[in-house]
């Protein structure tokens, strides 16, 4: 007599379960996350403060001391705590002497925001150094927006009037002309506009 095989198959989860499982694998992973987060902020705050100050000196030659002020009532103030203010670095030398301004800037590049600190001596009219600060440009061109020595001396001693004019590379003729970057011309043209932009707001601010 032959005998009769019966298959038992595994039972199905159902729906709820299966929504349930992943809305807490889902609830785990979030508060992994914010947890992560929040452990790792300060870490990350104190960097970005201590590459700020570092590139406000280099900005900046000659700096000893710098303060941070905000726009305020229509004049420069000290910031003592926190300030939803747009900020800008004074910077002093030894004998606490102003030497000039450290303004950051940002606008939109060919990939993403850029973001930049140069450093204006209103005594001269001159903008004294630039650093990027934030980019995302295209690695091996537009990443040369702080890699191209060159393009970074166009900043060493660039004048503001009556605009900072890009030019092409080679044919810099006036010291308010900035030489362009080879193959990176939407990036070099997105810092010379952020620097027209914020100077238009900054200059009137700083000078009386």
């Amino acid at each position: 007599m032959q005998k009769k095989v019966i298959k038992i198959y595994p039972q199905k989860p159902s729906t709820i379960k299966l929504i349930s499982t992943l809305a807490i694998a889902g609830l785990i992973s979030g508060i992994a996350i914010i947890a992560i987060y929040e452990i790792t902020l300060p870490t990350i705050t104190a960097y970005k403060a201590k590459v700020l100050r570092e590139a406000v000196f280099n900005v900046l030659p000659k700096v000893v001391h710098i303060q941070k002020l905000h726009y305020l009532d229509n004049k420069l103030q000290p910031v003592d705590s926190e300030s939803n203010n747009e900020i800008i670095y004074a910077g002093f030398d030894a004998e606490k002497k102003l030497i000039g301004y450290a303004i950051e800037a940002s606008g939109p590049g060919f990939q993403d925001t850029i973001q930049i600190l140069y450093g204006y001596i209103p005594a001269k009219r001159l903008i004294v150094g630039m650093e990027v600060l934030e980019s995302r440009e295209t690695p091996g061109l537009g990443d040369k927006i702080y890699k191209d020595t060159d393009f970074q001396m166009n900043f060493k001693a660039l004048t503001i009037e009556p605009a900072v004019v890009m030019v092409k590379k080679g044919m810099k003729s006036a010291t308010n002309e900035v030489d362009a970057i080879t193959g990176a011309t939407i990036s070099s043209k997105a810092i010379v506009k952020i620097i027209n932009q914020s100077k238009e707001k900054w200059i009137k601010r700083i000078e009386p």
